[in-house]
């Protein structure tokens, strides 16, 4: 597979039905990549959703044929990009749940441990019978199995070692063909300067004058807005939260938010084409997150000298790799108001703190760049196209 010691140019097809910097944390992860793989080999996207454009990377449109129901919109997509890739790619790359492609990235917890973890007896029966009627969950586990299948070739790659540890529990046959990539970031842009944290704000409409929490996330209760409303009475008035993510989820809070002492210091800014601004805005990021398997967004503000608060290796994978009071502070019960009020007060009050959390950042993030994790993907790749 080497051509004067150079790995081989290889053609290869990445699948992921939203293939746009606005869509998630997973999406962001496969362009990342795809940016960073483009210019050592011919990279073709195949999506539904398109809204990226990079030098030497083909784009395919999947078409969207049924919205709703959601499963059989996956279904239709596996199918699709089965058919269209089936010959002709060197590597096929999935992000999304089909049962083709010799490298398959998990992003999410597995549906069977979302259904069947912890429940044994009776509750395990009734929750069985359920799936046995339900066409939606036959479809997700269905498609799950035969991708999680051993594969002669197949590699399984996983954003984080606590989700390795999840699959290697719900997909036992799998751990052979587990691998672990964690996301990275592009660059350092180290800590803001006054200028720019000011102009960040005028672009944003946020308040020039006061402290900026910043939350991040398209799914606003999963990545725990509640609790932070929760927490922003108890902090001091001059702090403010500015909400970054998918804009049909802002509908679900306004309301609450009017209602409340926070009408005046919560700024919902809606889906931005490129977080860096928000991070320059703030002053630190809040993720009292309840489910991520990485959590980008928390690596990112690092990358940008904000101090975090985040939640525990329990609920967000990245927090296995940071230690607590060192490179951020930690949240044992994401879900308590009163914890995560006190931890954003102590990084907003404690300038000592605040200055060990933002250097220590930055170090973490310096080793986690997308040059070196697209190496180890490119290992992947090589090894499978080896192994066809």
């Amino acid at each position: 597979m080497m051509t004067d010691g150079a790995p081989k140019r290889l053609r290869v097809a990445v699948l992921n039905r939203i293939f746009r910097p606005t869509g998630g944390g997973a999406e962001r992860y496969s362009i990342a990549l795809v940016e960073q793989l483009s210019t050592r080999h011919d990279i073709h996207v195949f999506a539904q959703q398109i809204d990226h454009q990079w030098p030497g990377v083909s784009y395919h449109r999947i078409p969207w044929a049924f919205d709703k129901p959601r499963w059989i919109n996956q279904s239709w997509f596996a199918l699709a990009t089965w058919w269209q890739t089936r010959s002709g790619f060197d590597v096929v790359h999935s992000h999304e749940n089909t049962w083709h492609g010799q490298v398959q990235t998990v992003h999410v917890v597995p549906v069977k441990h979302n259904l069947l973890h912890g429940r044994a007896g009776w509750r395990m029966a009734v929750r069985w019978l359920k799936i046995m009627i339900s066409p939606r969950l036959l479809a997700y586990l269905g498609l799950e199995y035969f991708r999680y299948k051993p594969h002669a070739g197949r590699f399984v790659v996983l954003t984080s070692e606590s989700l390795k540890a999840v699959m290697g529990q719900t997909y036992p046959a799998s751990v052979p063909a587990l691998r672990v990539i964690t996301p990275g970031v592009a660059n350092v842009p180290g800590v803001t300067s006054v200028e720019q944290r000011a102009a960040a704000r005028t672009t944003l409409g946020l308040p020039a004058q006061g402290r900026c929490i910043l939350f991040v996330g398209n799914d606003y209760r999963k990545k725990g807005l509640e609790a932070l409303l929760g927490a922003l009475p108890q902090l001091p008035a001059d702090c403010y939260v500015a909400v970054v993510g998918n804009a049909a989820q802002i509908a679900g809070f306004t309301a609450t938010v009017e209602a409340s002492d926070n009408r005046n210091r919560v700024y919902f800014l809606g889906a931005l084409q490129t977080v860096d601004v928000a991070f320059q805005a703030a002053d630190c990021l809040a993720h009292p997150t309840l489910e991520d398997t990485f959590a980008m967004v928390v690596l990112e503000a690092m990358a940008h000298g904000v101090p975090v608060v985040v939640s525990s290796v329990q609920y967000c994978g990245i927090a296995g790799l940071l230690v607590h009071e060192e490179d951020a502070l930690i949240l044992k019960h994401p879900r308590c108001s009163m914890e995560l009020a006190q931890a954003l007060h102590r990084v907003l009050a404690d300038k000592t703190l605040t200055g060990k959390l933002i250097n220590n950042g930055l170090h973490f993030a310096q080793h986690h760049l997308w040059s070196k994790q697209a190496r180890l993907q490119e290992d992947i790749y090589q090894a499978a196209a080896l192994s066809a």
